[in-house]
């Protein structure tokens, strides 16, 4: 089975994550998307509740699993048996940043390869961290984010 993780914070997932699952799921038996706990970001969402948005907003993927997990990307493959992580990127600052983290996974296990998949257009602008932002001073987010995540923002 060709099974990969697409980890991140997704704190909250927008419209160009759900782009980058549903190309990716396409090209894999399995897509798991892994909501890591950053321990270096204040979350804005709990866990739970983005664990809840992805599943919501991936339920059309047949072929997607949402799960959670703090630690090592590379210990929770192992246990999953991914050797493939899924990384979008948007701009050269991205792929910069995703390319000294794909060799440190790669360092750490040599058998985890990284794919990058270009995000389309329309969503090279839109960010967790521009979410968050547009949160805090009443923005509108619609067309940024599910509709789930969208509800949710309404009721904060």
């Amino acid at each position: 089975m060709r099974r990969a993780v697409c980890s991140g914070s997704f704190d909250p997932v927008t419209n160009g994550h759900i782009d980058i699952f549903e190309r990716a799921s396409t090209m894999f038996d399995e897509i798991i998307i892994c909501v890591f706990h950053n321990v270096n970001k204040q979350a804005f969402f709990p866990v739970e509740e983005r664990v809840r948005f992805l599943r919501e907003a991936t339920a059309r993927i047949g072929n997607v699993k949402v799960d959670s997990f703090s630690g090592l990307i590379t210990d929770y493959m192992k246990a999953h048996e991914a050797h493939v992580i899924v990384r979008g990127v948007r701009s050269i600052k991205d792929l910069e940043y995703e390319q000294n983290e794909a060799y440190m996974i790669r360092h750490l296990e040599p058998d985890i390869d990284t794919v990058f998949l270009l995000t389309r257009p329309e969503y090279s602008f839109v960010s967790s961290s521009g979410i968050r932002e547009l949160i805090r001073f009443h923005g509108d987010v619609h067309g940024l984010v599910p509709p789930c995540v969208e509800q949710a923002i309404h009721r904060l």
